[in-house]
């Protein structure tokens, strides 16, 4: 079964909390979210392999450690996911980006895919899909599974919050995926949105209703 990494570090949480309050602007949410998503992904690259390297230091030559030529792919499901990108390429500045675009039918509450575009060799690359709000998990694990269609087995997926019945629904169905959040809220009301949540994190970040 893949393990759940809660990143709940006080930085974190408290930019969240910001983040939650309906009367925060737009602009405010998109740059707490950068910020937390350049703190989250520190947690999704820690066990990156390193290797020894010679450096002269401006006073001697020394053996220090980089990292082991690992190939990022970073992932969005279009289009909160979007929101979370800059701040992991901050992070990882020589990542590729890719798309995934689904969205959710309003009445079923099925995602449907719409577009997908890989970086090439995405096979060869360690992949973090973003996507801050991880409710039923549909359309998550329907880019999980676009993704390893794609060759691509080596997978995290990313989120701000989460519902627990969406973390149930991708372990189900990809229990070889860890999942990264920075909270696990209640539950999911009649519309399938996160209690206590922060509402649609699409229109948040783009300022859209």
């Amino acid at each position: 079964m893949s393990k759940v990494h809660l990143i709940d570090h006080p930085m974190i949480q408290h930019k969240l909390t910001i983040m939650r309050d309906k009367e925060t602007p737009s602009s405010l949410f998109r740059q707490l979210l950068y910020e937390i998503s350049l703190l989250m992904g520190y947690e999704v690259t820690r066990d990156f392999p390193l290797e020894d390297v010679e450096v002269e230091t401006p006073l001697e030559k020394a053996t220090l450690k980089r990292i082991a030529g690992k190939k990022v792919a970073i992932v969005p499901i279009l289009r909160a996911g979007l929101g979370m990108v800059d701040g992991l390429r901050d992070l990882i500045p020589v990542a590729r980006v890719g798309h995934i675009g689904l969205y959710r039918d309003e009445t079923t509450h099925k995602p449907v895919p719409y577009y997908c575009k890989f970086p090439k060799g995405i096979e060869q690359r360690m992949c973090i899909l973003t996507d801050p709000m991880l409710a039923t998990g549909g359309s998550a694990a329907d880019a999980i599974d676009l993704v390893k269609q794609h060759g691509c087995l080596d997978i995290r997926l990313m989120c701000l919050v989460a519902a627990p019945e969406g973390i149930a629904a991708v372990q189900e169905r990809h229990p070889d995926v860890d999942i990264y959040v920075a909270a696990i809220d209640r539950e999911l009301n009649e519309n399938c949105y996160i209690l206590p949540g922060l509402g649609d994190a699409g229109d948040r970040i783009f300022g859209t209703k």
